[in-house]
């Protein structure tokens, strides 16, 4: 057949050529068409395109599925069907993705005032009473002997980041210099962009205890030799500075710094973070349990502050036998950024998360291919929470009004707005501007590392301790816990994904809340005790490397 004979007679009459009669199933579908949901029309096409093209058939049961699926809205839209052929599509947020919580506290608020005039048991009197059986004391040990005139170099580091990032970088320095038999120099603190702190090593921590601490282990210095420096035109910038790959082994510092500190005589790495791996052998791993929990002590300004806070928190909470809450609240306004969370949804709120993305981050959250998805952020447990989520689930867990709670923080993001629901489901509430006097704090003032440093104290010292965001900070805290307190950490590292889930159902009954958070608090207790398994950080984990296990104590038995 010629080609035009599909088209027609070629006079351009299209219309002179029947076209076959169409099936009366396909007829009857389209004349329901006018009543029929997007979601079927779609599926509908779908199925018409895969029987008209036979070629389709092999994607035939994608296309299916595919279908279906939008089909039951499980693509996150809602499909209204207003008759008259009229749909209206709404995208439905999933679950967990959307910041409720205030709507979920409104309406809880009147139970939990009527659970706190009932004088239910406070959580914090009952919290992990002594039901853990073997406990563990420290034990270190470390079997190197501090080197003398035999030292193989000087080893000088430049830490970064804040407080705790720089304790890492000094606890890893000093279980390298051991290592490679070397001289440590102080360490350099480098002004990071974000904290913004220029505190040197004497600033915040206690230099000669320090030094004396691993006196019998490794050698310290706070300063170059004068034969030294003269080497280098008194610019340790001249020095040759490593570049050393992430989290490497003690045979990589063996085989590749090892000779380049032999032949120089020092060596310099800037930055050192995370800069040894976390397995490394059990004398090497002694080194780094004498200086984070025994040689890094705070200088004398911050100890004697960060003492008086404790006391002072103790005298106020008389009301649970002298114990209280440390909360560690990661909700500034940089962190709020770097989360790419939302909380409020206005425009002024995501002008000033750009602009604080930028300021911190440049160029980082605006490159080619970065997509930010809050909602998923949230639903994967990675947002901030707010202080308003916080007391609510220190309310479930069964901790009442009369709980003294101290609060571990920068400069809360919009603090009057969002501080104020905490403060009125905790009255005790504390920070260290309400702990310490104007006056006591202006040393500190401007220097973040150092008013970190009194935070930690505090925290250090409470009967229950509350991680909210993860970091370094209750990273070493929750480690350091261990350490003091037989090795159980009586922390609670709330469950993020399940907690969001909670707070998207403004309609939860106040009864199924606090169940929900008091088997999560449970959970917590559970697993208070753990050892450092091999990828884990001995910071966090210090059994059984800077721990011993104490024998379980015998039964009396009866002389007769």
């Amino acid at each position: 057949m010629h080609g035009l004979s599909r088209l027609g007679n070629g006079n351009g009459n299209a219309r002179s050529l029947a076209s076959p009669p169409s099936s009366p199933r396909i007829r009857h579908l389209r004349g329901k068409t006018s009543n029929q949901g997007i979601g079927e029309r779609l599926v509908f096409l779908l199925f018409s395109v895969v029987f008209r093209r036979k070629g389709v058939l092999l994607l035939a049961p994608l296309l299916y599925i595919a279908g279906m699926l939008l089909f039951m809205g499980s693509f996150g839209f809602t499909i209204l069907d207003l008759g008259h052929g009229v749909d209206i599509v709404y995208r439905r947020a999933p679950p967990g993705s959307v910041y409720r919580s205030p709507k979920v506290f409104k309406r809880l608020w009147p139970m939990m005032e009527a659970d706190a005039n009932r004088r239910s048991p406070n959580a914090l009197m009952e919290a992990w009473k002594p039901r853990v059986k073997g406990m563990w004391k420290p034990c270190i040990s470390t079997n190197v002997s501090a080197p003398g005139s035999s030292s193989n170099g000087f080893f000088i580091i430049e830490a970064n980041g804040g407080l705790n990032q720089q304790r890492l970088s000094i606890c890893d320095a000093v279980a390298v210099a051991g290592l490679l038999n070397a001289t440590l120099v102080i360490p350099i603190f480098h002004l990071n962009s974000v904290w913004r702190d220029s505190s040197k090593f004497g600033d915040i921590f206690d230099e000669d205890f320090f030094i004396y601490a691993l006196s019998k282990n490794v050698k310290v210095v706070k300063e170059l030799p004068k034969d030294v420096l003269e080497r280098y035109n008194y610019n340790i910038s001249s020095i040759v500075n490593l570049r050393l790959k992430a989290w490497s082994s003690p045979a990589y510092y063996l085989h590749k710094v090892l000779p380049q500190l032999l032949r120089l005589g020092a060596v310099r790495v800037a930055p050192f973070s995370n800069r040894l791996a976390h397995a490394v052998p059990a004398h090497i791993q002694g080194l780094r349990c004498l200086a984070n929990f025994e040689a890094l002590r705070f200088a004398d300004p911050i100890r004697l502050l960060a003492e008086q806070m404790v006391n002072r928190m103790v005298t106020k909470s008389v009301q649970s036998g002298g114990n209280y809450v440390s909360v560690h609240l990661r909700f500034e306004m940089d962190m709020v950024a770097f989360s790419c969370c939302e909380y409020d949804f206005g425009e002024e709120e995501k002008l000033e998360m750009d602009m604080a993305r930028e300021r911190g981050w440049k160029g980082k959250f605006r490159r080619r291919g970065r997509v930010i998805r809050p909602g998923a952020n949230r639903i994967d447990g990675k947002c901030p929470l707010t202080p308003l989520e916080v007391g609510m689930m220190l309310r479930g867990m069964g901790f009442n009004n009369n709980t003294l709670v101290y609060v571990a923080a920068g400069n809360i993001y919009k603090a009057d707005k969002y501080m104020a629901p905490l403060r009125q489901m905790f009255p005790l509430l504390q920070t260290k501007d309400t702990l310490a006097t104007q006056e006591e704090l202006a040393p500190f003032k401007g220097h973040s590392s150092r008013l970190a440093a009194l935070d930690y104290t505090v925290c250090l010292h409470s009967e229950v301790f509350v991680s909210t965001q993860g970091g370094n900070f209750p990273h070493f805290l929750i480690g350091h816990r261990r350490y003091l307190y037989k090795g159980h950490a009586e922390t609670i590292k709330p469950d993020k994904r399940k907690l969001v889930q909670l707070l998207d159902k403004p309609s939860i009954r106040w009864d199924y809340f606090k169940k929900q958070l008091q088997d999560m608090l449970r959970h917590n207790d559970a697993k208070g005790v753990e050892l450092r398994k091999p990828a884990a950080s001995l910071y966090t984990f210090p059994m059984p490397d800077c721990m011993c296990k104490e024998p379980d104590p015998k039964p009396e038995t009866d002389p007769a």
